[in-house]
């Protein structure tokens, strides 16, 4: 009965039995059903299945971590990474078990498995180009009112003061790479830095569970599965419909592909939920249980990360006038994008600049954008030729920001007010919950 218990543990700030019958939960629920035309309120087995995901890990990369990283090094279990995916497990002399059997998994397709429907999801991804940039960082903003997405960056300093740019560049370059025709198979960089990126995660999930500020009861592990999933359809269900407003004609088709496409990448992370969306209706009512289980309780952290993420986009005070003006161009075009995106009461929450007639931007472009979908959907020459610009676009766009340091997806080591915390520490590190450890030794999935 324990061990049960522990299983179904919910994270404190797990709201949404609490706010489900609210006003504001019910006004949302009937517009979205009025927009999507389904009732976006998911079976409550479904939602317990999600909640209790705020517990679940990705044991199979913490083994490998605990195995071959930890004693020998971050750079040497690397490198040891690095070879098996050039050369395969099999040319490692003595490789680990825990080694061998993340290659089982990443090597072996899951029965659901449709190699066409990736193919099509990453094509429809790539389509979006350097809009999709601009939505998701607004977007990702809506989430740093939940402490379980905001306080990984804030006690990392992944995307705080100037290290924001950066980290979110780097996600720019984990896009591109993922979602490069065939990316993701045997050899393929796309799947070279979902692994990579899987790693780091490990990493960050140790510091986080032992840094005192971590509140596993009413957060659930860092990184969590949980959190996980709705990254994905953050990167699916989201742009599908959310950039319609911008001019985009993606059909109901293709966003189950976009769903498809990023369950794939997922599961290479290590992000393979108690349950998962299988239809457009059922992603839709994921994103609508995340709205309302929300305790906005990120305080001050959310406010810094959201702040932080406009700010980088605007030049130092100390460029010069003749590069300056770009970057000034940038942060007034994204400033016009946040504010479209995202919900006026979480703008007022983070106490965010006007942004004037900026704000109508995006809305501008939708015209142009609708016309070359119209006529890209007629025109299958057309349409190749928009992909192959849309493909050099964003790697171009990305190379020309980072610029000769390539993305590493590395772990922020140490974390963020560390010393503070070593200073204030006086017990021994938070075990991880029960459920946790039958996930891994210490936690969690995709962020």
């Amino acid at each position: 009965m324990e061990q049960q218990a522990a299983e179904e543990r919910i994270p404190t700030e797990f709201r949404y039995w609490h706010n489900i019958r609210s006003v504001r939960a019910q006004l949302l629920r009937r517009g979205i059903h009025a927009l999507f035309g389904a009732d976006p309120e998911l079976p409550d087995a479904k939602v317990r299945a999600y909640a209790h995901a705020y517990y679940d890990a990705d044991p199979v990369a913490e083994a490998l971590a605990r195995d071959v990283h930890l004693p020998r090094g971050q750079a040497e279990g690397r490198k040891l990474l690095d070879r098996a995916l050039a050369r395969g497990v099999d040319a490692i002399p003595d490789p680990p078990p825990s080694l061998r059997r993340l290659f089982a998994e990443i090597e072996v397709r899951p029965p659901w498995l449709d190699e066409r429907l990736v193919e099509l999801g990453a094509r429809v991804f790539r389509r979006y180009g350097t809009h999709l940039y601009s939505f998701a960082g607004a977007i990702t903003l809506e989430g740093y009112r939940e402490s379980s997405v905001a306080r990984p960056l804030a006690l990392t300093g992944a995307y705080t003061g100037s290290s924001a740019n950066r980290r979110f560049l780097e996600t720019a370059a984990f896009w591109v790479d993922v979602s490069e025709p065939g990316a993701l198979g045997p050899g393929q960089r796309g799947r070279e830095t979902a692994l990579h990126v899987r790693m780091m995660h490990v990493f960050v999930r140790q510091r986080l569970l032992a840094h005192p500020r971590w509140d596993l009861a009413a957060w659930g592990v860092p990184i969590s599965q949980a959190d996980a999933m709705l990254t994905l359809m953050g990167g699916s269900i989201a742009p599908g419909h959310g950039l319609k407003l911008l001019g985009y004609r993606t059909s109901r088709e293709e966003i189950a592909a976009l769903m498809h496409f990023w369950r794939y990448v997922g599961h290479l992370m290590g992000v393979q939920p108690r349950w998962f969306p299988e239809t457009v209706d059922e992603g839709v009512g994921l994103l609508f249980t995340a709205m309302v289980k929300g305790a906005g309780r990120s305080g001050d952290d959310g406010v810094h990360l959201a702040r932080s993420y406009l700010a980088s986009y605007a030049p130092p005070a100390s460029e010069p006038w003749s590069s300056a003006w770009r970057k000034h161009l940038e942060y007034r075009l994204q400033l016009g994008y946040v504010s479209f995106f995202l919900s006026p009461p979480t703008y007022a929450r983070y106490g965010l600049p006007r942004p004037g007639l900026w704000r109508f931007h995006p809305l501008a472009q939708a015209p142009f954008v609708y016309a070359r979908e119209t006529i890209r959907r007629r025109n299958r020459h057309l349409d190749d030729w928009l992909d192959t610009q849309a493909r050099s676009e964003t790697r171009q766009w990305v190379a020309a920001r980072l610029g000769a340091r390539r993305a590493e997806y590395r772990a922020v080591d140490p974390c963020a007010r560390e010393p503070e915390a070593q200073a204030h520490r006086t017990a021994s590190p938070p075990p991880p919950s029960p459920s946790a450890r039958r996930n891994g030794p210490h936690g969690a999935a995709f962020g």
